[in-house]
């Protein structure tokens, strides 16, 4: 079973709304934010897979699509003296994932728990929220009360939420 099959299943089993949508692969949040769906109550994520410098500890950071992500200022928040994106081999190690698939979703497949889920307060708003069912050909829709109520307490891992502040312009050290 592919973990788009895999998701699919578990969110019926769940038996909570969402809205499922097919299209080509979507590599990056550029390609996202095209899809015809996409509306202004629509909350796209950008989720980051990192990890502290020995590769030992793993976070899945998930932050708003538009928002500069910079390593030091949730390195900061998390009290971890320095961050950085997972290599590439850990998305297949830890949850089965390829590049460009990563969310929250794949958390069902960390049976072992050695992802910590972490959350920027700013993605939770009005409306909607999407994510790629862990394949990128494809997107999953939830209100923003079914995915906070329902599907994140379902998911097993309880969220450490940050209050991650807009980077200033200039200086730093900004990434992604």
């Amino acid at each position: 079973m592919s973990n788009k099959e895999s998701i699919r299943g578990k969110l019926s089993t769940l038996d909570v709304p969402f809205e499922w949508h097919e299209h080509e692969a979507a590599n990056t949040m550029a390609d996202c934010l095209a899809l015809p769906y996409c509306a202004p109550d629509l909350t796209f994520c950008k989720n980051i897979l990192l990890c502290n410098r020995q590769k030992t500890v793993h976070y899945l950071y998930i932050t708003l699509p538009d928002k500069p992500f910079r390593t030091a200022d949730v390195s900061k928040l998390l009290g971890v003296s320095r961050l950085s994106f997972a290599p590439e081999q850990k998305l297949e190690e830890l949850c089965r994932l390829h590049r460009g698939s990563l969310s929250p979703l794949a958390l069902w497949f960390d049976d072992e728990k050695r992802i910590t889920l972490v959350l920027d307060r700013a993605i939770r708003r009005e409306g909607r929220i999407a994510f790629h069912p862990c394949d990128n050909t494809a997107t999953v829709i939830f209100g923003q009360e079914v995915f906070f109520g329902q599907v994140l307490p379902a998911l097993g891992h309880e969220p450490r939420w940050l209050d991650v502040p807009w980077p200033q312009m200039g200086g730093g050290d900004p990434v992604g």
